[in-house]
C-alpha cells in the first residue's frame, strides 16, 4: 500500500491539490496530513479520500469547523496520537508540538511515527521505529511531501512546485 504524507499546508489549498494529484498519479491509496491543515479550503481537497489528519498548533477546531467536517464526512481526530493499522503496519501520527511528542519514540510501539511542525523533512530510524516528517507546503524551501510504500518500506520525498 502506498501512502501519501503531507503536513503544514497552512491553508495552501492549491499546493495541496498539486500534492494530491501527484499521490494519485503514483497510486497512493491513503493520505495522511500531519497537521497545520489551515481550514476548509484544504479540507475540501481531502473530501472523498481515505485519509487521516491530526490537529496542528495553528489549527483551531471551532464548532463551525467541526460541523463542516462532519457534514462532508471527514473523520475527526479521535485521539492524540492518531494510531493507524494499514497493510500490516502500525503508524502513529502527531503534529509535533504536543507535550507527548518528546517521548513518542520511547512510549509508542509502532513501525512508523509521522509528524510535521518543523517544516523540515526527516527520515530517521530510532530503535525499530522509522520517524518521518514529509516537510511542508508553507514556509519551506523546497516545498515537499512524501510517499511511503508500506510493503517495501520505501520512502520518497517529492517537491511540489509553486
Amino acid at each position: 500500500m502506498l501512502v501519501g504524507i503531507l503536513s503544514d499546508s497552512h491553508g495552501r489549498s492549491l499546493l495541496v491539490r498539486k500534492a494530491l494529484a501527484l499521490f494519485d498519479s503514483l497510486g497512493a491509496s491513503y493520505v495522511i496530513h500531519c497537521g497545520d491543515v489551515g481550514g476548509e479550503p484544504v479540507f475540501d481537497e481531502l473530501v472523498g479520500r481515505a485519509c487521516t489528519f491530526v490537529w496542528g498548533n495553528c489549527d483551531v477546531p471551532t464548532a463551525g469547523l467541526l460541523e463542516y467536517l462532519n457534514s462532508v464526512g471527514l473523520p475527526l481526530p479521535s485521539a492524540t496520537p492518531a494510531i493507524l493499522s494499514l497493510d500490516g503496519a502500525r503508524l502513529a501520527v502527531l503534529h509535533g508540538h504536543e507535550p507527548q511528542f518528546a517521548r513518542a519514540t520511547s512510549d509508542l510501539h509502532v513501525d512508523y511515527l509521522l509528524h510535521g511542525h518543523t517544516h523540515v523533512r526527516r527520515d530517521e530510524r530510532v530503535g525499530g521505529m522509522r520517524v518521518i516528517n514529509p516537510g511542508a507546503l508553507h514556509r519551506a524551501s523546497p516545498k515537499t511531501v512524501a510517499t511511503l510504500d508500506l510493503r517495501t518500506d520505501e520512502l520518497r520525498f517529492h517537491e511540489i512546485k509553486t
